[in-house]
């Protein structure tokens, strides 16, 4: 019978309870007997009562769990089987039921966005990699990275196929229960953590209806500057950048995603290399960046008030969406809750239907629907032209 190879191997420790009764007949044996152990290294396995160790796995064996729980778990957006889900988590724990749950949400928010489209997802492909493993009492720790490539059409041109990339670190726990690996805790960033929207019909109908009456868009006499910005976009969006790139951040800025996110900092970064917009004292990087190269409302204020930029529409997505058909690569876009604006993209494309594409940080983006994950109806969009 072929072995699994993520089935647990167990090392085993031989233990002896001495007690008053057997002390001295233990050292006797022990004073008679001196090479016993050493000649007979595993008389104590037969002996004596076994201890269990943890579970263990080889880097590759967790690769390989984690390629085929991801693999699976993409499958419910295709699907939209939701069973699927049971056989990964620890359902028995309150964060493995949470993981769960997550997961059940960003497959909601996917597919009420596609409805809203007028689309369909037919492939999600991710690249899996292992950054580290940690032991633990009953299980392991892991970090890894997660970079998936989204394939959808629109259901009126099934034949033109659109795609686009989302990427983060995990960090998940497992588990060995009930004679399989679990996941019992599992955190990233992610767009789809919040309840995904529910439109009305006459809603769904409406931006259906608008969204299929256009056609691509051509950005092939692009200013030099904007496509240098883009092109700089796509080279450092990090997680979600195409394999190949080493989804690396520009290792010579700073990386504020554990200090509140790093999405403003990237579209200042963009602006400034690709784009070959000059430092100012208020906008500026010397080791740390200032508010308005880091903070999203103070950049989306410094562009305004310093005439770099112009808002081209504002306001909620049925608002915006027409205007949002304006908007050139190398533009960007801010999105506000309740009045305070909490991340920042950039412009990078459009899909067949001339829909606008973004990039972004944390999570990362690349080539991305530009309300996607922001489409709870809640946000107010800030379109922005900027002036090359």
């Amino acid at each position: 019978m072929k072995m699994d190879p993520l089935r647990p191997k167990r090392q085993t420790t031989p233990f002896l309870v001495v007690t008053k009764k057997n002390l001295f007949r233990a050292g006797l044996l022990f004073v008679l007997v001196p090479g016993l152990f050493g000649l007979f290294g595993k008389v104590s396995f037969f002996l004596f009562p076994q201890i269990p160790a943890i579970v263990q796995l080889t880097d590759d064996e967790i690769q390989s769990f984690l390629q085929k729980t991801i693999t699976l778990r993409d499958r419910i957006v295709i699907t939209g089987d939701l069973s699927l889900l049971d056989s990964l988590y620890d359902q028995k724990t309150r964060y493995g039921r949470w993981a769960c749950e997550h997961q059940i949400r960003k497959a909601q928010h996917l597919t009420t966005w596609a409805q809203k489209q007028g689309a369909r997802f037919i492939d999600l492909q991710t690249t899996v990699r292992l950054r580290s493993s940690k032991p633990q009492k009953s299980g392991y720790s892991l970090v890894f990275l997660a970079s998936t490539d989204y394939k959808y059409v629109y259901l009126d041109d099934p034949l033109t196929v659109n795609s686009f990339r989302l990427g983060a670190y995990h960090a998940m726990d497992i588990g060995y229960k009930d004679g399989r690996w679990v996941i019992t805790r599992e955190w990233y960033p992610d767009p789809f953590a919040s309840p995904p929207p529910r439109p009305k019909p006459a809603e769904i109908a409406k931006w259906q209806g608008y969204i299929q009456s256009r056609q691509a868009r051509d950005f092939s006499n692009l200013n030099p500057r904007r496509a240098a910005a883009v092109a700089y976009a796509d080279r450092y969006a990090g997680a979600a950048a195409p394999p190949g790139t080493g989804f690396a951040y520009n290792p010579a800025y700073k990386n504020y995603n554990y200090l509140g996110g790093d999405c403003t900092n990237y579209a200042s970064q963009v602006l400034h290399e690709g784009g070959n917009f000059p430092k100012t004292p208020a906008w500026d990087y010397q080791k740390e960046g200032s508010r308005a190269w880091v903070n999203a409302g103070a950049f989306k204020d410094y562009m305004l008030y310093s005439g770099r930029g112009s808002v081209l529409a504002r306001g909620a997505y049925d608002k915006v969406l027409q205007a949002s058909y304006e908007l050139l690569p190398g533009d960007f876009i801010a999105y506000a809750e309740k009045g305070k604006v909490e991340h920042i993209s950039i412009v990078t494309g459009a899909d067949s239907r001339g829909y606008t594409l973004v990039n972004s940080h944390n999570a990362d983006r690349y080539r991305v629907p530009w309300d996607l994950g922001w489409n709870t109806g809640k946000t107010e969009f800030w379109l922005v032209r900027v002036h090359y």
